[in-house]
């Protein structure tokens, strides 16, 4: 076998004390076909004969057992088999107890066979993310179809000073296996060996009619174990409309007393932290600055800008904040070290901040969840300002504007940092503003149309924008915004195939504003269309123009029976202008066709002016956002969406062609449709 230098981060040994104890003839009583085993094979899929997992945790150490045997029957899953990758945290080893296969019902050892490198997993330090993680890699030579692969292996992480979190608390969680696979035995096994007691929840679990169940909390004491043991199992999950069944384990707590752990070690950082020390020419530019709002825009975009963002993952492990002092000085640090930098720069100028924890990508789970710190992975700071609370991440960059005109950051639930403090729920939202305010005109004379759009862009929508513009070439960005009229102004149903540049010739597009304060980003788009009217099978001429962007179609189409629809819109306002030198019909349903729609998530209207010669249409949508959509509301929310989606989006006018016949069809049409 060839073996790398770094031994020690892995080892082949047996497994500790807490975990199984299996030896060669055991293996081979386990791995017998059944009737449940045949029916996986008779249904092409491959099949794991049993699978016995382990978590044990102390005061010393967090590790993982597992010993499966499955086959290999499929050409993938050999591919898969033969390369296996595991990515290592500081401090954490690798131990390999067994890798065999069972080949024609006799037991082989791999081992001899298995070619293991030690490698680096920093594959992200380029965008600011460091890592000292290790990633063993293992080759398996000789893996052959149908054979049945036997691995044996655990990780164990041996606290440091740096994991003193973890060391003091538990956090994990069981998720239900894997819903390909049909197991023959299954066994998870969860080991409390810490002096502290660990509660643990179930939440998705369902009964035999796919309901799901309450959620059950219970305890375990030092030496007590929690054990899942199934035969013949498979997990039934429909991933894509259901959640999985998973367990919470965490140190039993509070919110309360674990605020109250968290604060000090804050506290502690603020209260030996002078900004007039550490960053004199920093407080000369802020004492510089008389207005108090533009003081704060300052203060946020220099932090934002000027340090640079490191995510340690190490040190994010940790939650001890770096002291400011040294994230002035190096002009770097995670996201813990640059929120902390930020409020001890607001402190100085008087404004009122707290710093935040948060885990935007685990925020609908948050409710499910035991109290945890080690759920949160992610800082930012919040700020009261005017009677409005605000909230600032201070690892993203180019965000600009006064305070209220900044970016809005969308999640739902947060621990401050602050004492006796309870898991928050950060409110529903209005804007006071349109992200999104669009006047389009298209004036058709001659059979030559001239199309003119302007959009203001504001807040997030404004920020993406300009990084949008500033980032991509501009015969791309033109090329966008001509397929997007291709399918607005419905050519797509009459000229497909034709390529746009050929249908938008002098496409031009051009920043006509860019006000940093007000956080407003305005552009236009002007090109000219000859024979600008869609066509149809008959040769009946129209003009159209539905934008597609007003339908939130991830409303409409949101199909899931456990997770709840995350309303997350920006108002927006359109006024849509259709001018023809002909005349058209001014009583076409679909031309003349308004609509009013009120519910407790958003309000839309759509209102026209029809002449005989030209349409306009003013769209104007509100919605209440950063809040879940009940589950009994949300049909009534959908169908409002499809009200929308029925002509409300644009408008379209039908062209009366001139000639006697015309007229005649005209008023036939008129009098009996």
């Amino acid at each position: 076998m060839e073996q790398a230098i770094q031994l020690e981060n892995y080892k082949i040994q047996k497994p500790e004390k807490w975990a199984s104890t299996i030896d060669d003839n055991q293996l081979i009583e386990y791995i017998k076909d059944s009737e449940f085993s045949q029916k996986q094979g008779d249904e092409g899929r491959d099949y794991c004969y049993f699978l016995d997992k382990i978590y044990y945790t102390s005061d010393k150490e967090n590790s993982e057992y597992a010993c499966l045997a499955y086959t290999l029957n499929e050409p993938s899953n050999l591919e898969r088999a033969s390369v296996v990758d595991v990515v290592l945290e500081e401090n954490e080893t690798y131990l390999i107890h067994r890798i065999s296969v069972l080949r024609d019902g006799v037991l082989v050892d791999k081992i001899p066979d298995t070619k293991i490198k030690i490698l680096d997993s920093e594959n992200q330090s380029g965008g600011g993310v460091l890592s000292s993680n290790k990633k063993v890699n293992l080759t398996i030579k000789d893996l052959r179809l149908y054979d049945i692969l036997i691995m044996e292996d655990s990780r164990v992480k041996v606290f440091t000073e740096r994991d003193f979190l973890r060391k003091e608390f538990l956090k994990y969680v069981w998720v239900g296996p894997d819903s390909y696979w049909a197991y023959g035995k299954y066994k998870f096994t969860f080991i409390n060996d810490r002096k502290k007691t660990i509660a643990y929840k179930k939440t998705f679990f369902r009964d035999e009619e796919g309901n799901v169940l309450e959620p059950e909390i219970n305890l375990l004491k030092q030496g007590e174990k929690f054990i899942i043991d199934k035969e013949n199992y498979i997990n039934f999950v429909d991933s894509n409309r259901e959640v999985s069944s998973f367990i919470d384990f965490a140190t039993d707590s509070n919110w309360t007393d674990l605020s109250n752990y968290i604060f000090p070690i804050y506290d502690e950082i603020f209260e030996k932290s002078s900004l007039k020390e550490f960053a004199p020419n920093l407080v000369e530019k802020l004492d510089a600055i008389t207005n108090k709002d533009e003081q704060l825009e300052f203060a946020i975009e220099y932090v934002q800008n000027h340090i640079n963002y490191i995510f340690n993952a190490d040190e994010m492990n940790g939650h001890k904040p770096q002291e400011p002092a040294v994230t002035y000085e190096n002009k770097q640090g995670d996201c813990k070290a640059k929120s902390v930098l930020l409020k001890v720069v607001l402190d100085y100028i008087g404004i009122d901040s707290s710093i935040v924890l948060v885990n935007f990508n685990t925020d609908f789970y948050m409710k499910y969840y035991l109290p945890s710190l080690l759920t949160f992975n992610h800082v930012i700071v919040k700020i009261n300002h005017k009677g409005e609370s605000y909230f600032i991440d201070v690892t993203t960059r180019d965000e600009f504007g006064l305070i209220e005109n900044r970016g809005y950051i969308y999640f739902m639930h947060y621990l401050e940092v602050k004492p006796n403090q309870q898991l928050q729920i950060k409110p529903s939202h209005k804007f006071s503003y349109y992200g999104v305010e669009d006047k389009s005109e298209l004036i058709v004379e001659n059979n030559i149309g001239k199309l003119k759009s302007r959009t203001k862009y504001k807040g997030s929508r404004a920020n993406n924008m300009r990084k949008y513009f500033k980032n991509t070439n501009k015969r791309e960005i033109i090329d966008s915004w001509n397929n997007f009229f291709f399918y607005t102004l419905n050519y797509s149903n009459d000229r497909n195939g034709v390529d746009v540049r050929n249908i938008f010739k002098d496409a031009v597009i051009e920043i006509i504003s860019d006000d940093k304060k007000l956080n407003e980003f305005t552009i236009e788009y002007r090109t000219t269309i000859e024979n600008p009217y869609f066509t149809d099978g008959k040769n009946n001429r129209f003009l159209m123009y539905f934008d597609r962007n007003i339908i939130k179609n991830s409303a409409r189409d949101f199909i899931h029976k456990d997770i709840t629809f995350w309303h997350n819109f920006d108002n927006e306002k359109y006024e849509i202008s259709l001018i023809t030198d002909q005349n058209i019909d001014v009583s076409e349903k679909f031309t003349a066709q308004e609509s009013t729609i009120n519910n407790k998530y958003f309000d839309y209207t759509s209102r026209k002016k029809i002449t005989k010669n030209s349409g306009t249409i003013n769209i104007d949508f509100k919605p209440l956002v950063n809040l879940e959509i009940l589950q009994e509301d949300f049909e009534d929310f959908r169908n409002a969406h499809h009200e929308v989606a029925d002509s409300n989006f644009g408008i379209g006018v039908d062209i009366i062609e001139n000639g006697f016949m015309n007229k005649l069809k005209f008023n036939f049409k008129k009098h009996f449709n």
